[in-house]
């Protein structure tokens, strides 16, 4: 068996739902899976067959070829900065995130991993609803910040390259800038619609039936993600400003019309 087809032997940190999503396919491939997280989920891990660690002093002696953190955004920098590094068995340990920001992580993970760390900045923009039927065509956004180790880190990008992923290397930057728009204004739009507590009619048009799914898509993730993706992408917070602005003007231009008539 060749190098790029060779198992991983993959820490997580932070096993909550979006990666006990991405845990089941990572075993399905044959990779050994160990995980850490402050809520007990011994039992499930057991069934898909990954070692769970209450404690992070252990789970760091499991000598993992590379650790995912998987927190939510507003807890990664009160996880990452408890994590006692010199535990690590491998002194190039490749650490992952996959946050829907990209700036924010680089730049804490830079700050707080020992030089000898190499680090790889993801966001698979997928999750259990959309990538429940597979990942083939979705994207999945990776940024190489700081990689000596090239055999593992090409290990890992071949974990969504195998299950047909569109691979899009992007500056953690230029992400940032797109995702304020397509991703942020998504989600502000959903959770604005949630507010209104539009359902379904008995006189549903094609259009309404796309707000009511973006609705319902929209809060099946949380607010910390969502909150997440506001505070820490200052992009978005700009987007937030442009879409009062907007309001507003097409709101003045119904009243003008109104003077009019």
């Amino acid at each position: 068996m060749s190098s790029s087809l060779e198992s991983l032997k993959i820490g997580i940190i932070g096993f909550g739902p979006f990666a006990q999503f991405l845990a089941i396919t990572l075993v399905k491939q044959g990779h050994t899976l160990s995980a850490t997280s402050r809520s007990d989920h011994s039992e499930l891990s057991s069934r898909l067959g990954i070692n769970f660690f209450r404690d992070i002093e252990t789970f760091l002696e499991f000598n993992n070829d590379v650790i995912l953190l998987c927190t939510s955004i507003v807890s990664l920098s009160e996880v990452v900065k408890s994590i006692p590094f010199h535990l690590l068995k491998k002194p190039n340990t490749l650490f992952v995130d996959v946050l829907s920001v990209k700036i924010y992580p680089r730049d804490l993970l830079l700050q707080v991993l020992p030089e000898s760390m190499d680090l790889l900045c993801t966001h698979p923009m997928f999750g259990p609803e959309s990538g429940r039927d597979g990942w083939h065509g979705l994207p999945f956004v990776f940024d190489k910040i700081r990689i000596r180790d090239q055999d593992i880190c090409s290990r890992f990008l071949q974990i969504f390259e195998q299950e047909g992923c569109r691979m899009v290397e992007m500056s953690c930057e230029e992400h940032d800038k797109q995702a304020a728009r397509s991703q942020f204004l998504t989600h502000t739009i959903g959770r604005v619609l949630s507010e209104m507590d539009i359902k379904s009619t008995s006189m549903d048009t094609k259009g309404f039936q796309t707000l009511i799914q973006l609705k319902e898509s929209t809060v099946k993730d949380s607010f910390d993600l969502y909150s997440g993706l506001f505070i820490h992408n200052k992009l978005a917070q700009q987007e937030l400003k442009n879409l009062e602005l907007a309001l507003q003007t097409v709101k003045q231009r119904l009243l003008d019309r109104m003077e009019i008539e």
